[in-house]
């Protein structure tokens, strides 16, 4: 029979500058009482939230010396951290969003780079939206074994793409971690049921640490951080507060639901990737 474990999504407001943000995190943590196994999970862009592309990019040249504060971090506080998306500069002069998990030892144990990309225009203040001009795309999917199950790992606007999910779940995901920074446009009409269906048709928790308010650079993001149930239930949503959120989820629910209804099985269009 497999426990229940104990997940805490913290919302952020991003800055533009990393030291704000880290700090903003540090006292987070601060105020977190940890006596079990905890995975902490942190939003798309927790670390700098710029104005541009540009200043994103000068961030990912530096980005060593913040995953060994985060490193650091985690073993000092005992936690797990699903941080969010780090940029991380890459040879194609660009940077990877990087969504990095580490232990509670400081290990750095599975890296995801965001694979699809926000190339979009949206009623919003920003109107037009263009990741692919300083991000490279990732191609390589995660699933990683943890204290707290699986782990499928993927960010923002991934959840739109139900094929990544469904190899996920292939490779035995239990909880889906979707860290993101949805406009407060897309995020009204969409948010809650992409992540329901995904949690739905998977059969997974499904865990999304998400931006929230309106940021130095102008921007403006949805909030609504959750935890949602393999029955695509609402468990916890922080709706628009920064105030983190906390649940001790069962993961032997897991197995009961796809007992009852074995749609892995019944599936007639499993993915060939992997």
């Amino acid at each position: 029979m497999r426990s229940e474990v104990n997940i805490v999504v913290i919302p952020m407001c991003s800055k533009r500058l990393p030291e704000d943000n880290f700090a903003y995190l540090e006292a987070q943590l601060e105020q977190l009482v940890v006596s079990e196994p905890t995975l902490i999970c942190l939003p798309e862009a927790w670390l700098a939230f710029g104005r541009d592309g540009n200043e994103s990019l000068n961030v990912s040249k530096q980005s060593d010396k913040w995953l060994e504060k985060l490193a650091a971090l985690c073993k000092c506080k005992r936690v797990w951290i699903a941080a969010g998306t780090v940029p991380i500069y890459s040879a194609s002069e660009r940077y990877l969003a990087a969504s990095c998990l580490f232990n509670e030892q400081g290990e750095l144990v599975a890296t995801y780079n965001k694979i699809h990309l926000f190339d979009a225009d949206v009623a919003d203040s920003a109107k037009h939206y263009r990741e692919s001009e300083f991000t490279e795309p990732g191609s390589n999917i995660q699933v990683v074994d943890s204290s707290f199950g699986r782990l499928g790992l993927s960010v923002c606007y991934d959840v739109r793409f139900p094929g990544l999910y469904q190899v996920l779940r292939q490779q035995g995901a239990d909880i889906l971690l979707v860290p993101s920074a949805f406009t407060t446009v897309t995020g009204e009409a969409h948010w809650l049921p992409l992540l329901q269906a995904r949690a739905i048709e998977n059969q997974c928790f499904v865990v999304a640490a998400a931006q929230v308010g309106k940021h130095e650079n102008g921007r403006e993001t949805y909030g609504h951080s959750v935890i949602i149930s393999p029955w695509g239930e609402v468990l916890e949503d922080s709706e628009l507060s920064l105030q983190p959120i906390q649940r001790r989820i069962d993961l032997s629910e897991i197995d009961k639901i796809r007992a009852a209804m074995p749609v892995a099985m019944h599936n007639r269009f499993k993915s060939n990737y992997i």
